[in-house]
């Protein structure tokens, strides 16, 4: 009787969006230990991560290297091409405007993002996504915002 009830269980997915959330919050926390601004992504297919990344615009003195940047190019290498279709970008905190034109280029299918970035994200700026790209937010919110403001909160009081 133990073995039907087994065979009848649920599949149960563990690679969820909180998986590969948490998971970019990790390179977020790399980021930080850096003192980097901490944000983290990872790009994923199939439920396999592909890439890995987190800011590192003070470690190469590149205004550019922000995590997305970052993992599109580690990404596209994986895959041996630039256009990331099936592709899902998790990253800790809504793309920036620069950010998000890689996206629109790289034709990923699919962003997920943590907290918002009321002021410099895509979102508000209507910064303009491929056509076929989906984007989700509020995935583990509450631990991307958390994350930036102690980062931030840190900074100020060393100065």
């Amino acid at each position: 009787m133990y073995e039907l009830l087994l065979y009848f269980w649920p599949m149960v997915n563990p690679f969820d969006d909180n998986y590969f959330m948490k998971k970019a919050l990790q390179e977020a926390e790399l980021a930080f230990e850096k003192d980097e601004v901490p944000i983290g992504a990872v790009i994923v297919i199939d439920n396999r991560i592909i890439a890995r990344a987190h800011n590192l615009t003070e470690t190469l003195n590149d205004v550019t290297a922000h995590a997305e940047m970052q993992a599109i190019t580690a990404a596209a290498n994986f895959i041996g091409g630039k256009y990331l279709k099936n592709c899902t970008l998790y990253v800790t905190i809504e793309p920036c405007q620069m950010c998000a034109g890689a996206l629109y280029w790289s034709q990923i299918s699919k962003i997920v993002f943590g907290a918002r970035d009321e002021e410099r994200g895509c979102l508000n700026l209507k910064t303009k996504l491929h056509p076929k790209t989906t984007i989700q937010g509020g995935i583990m919110e509450d631990e991307a915002a958390e994350l930036i403001k102690r980062f931030f909160i840190q900074k100020r009081n060393l100065n």
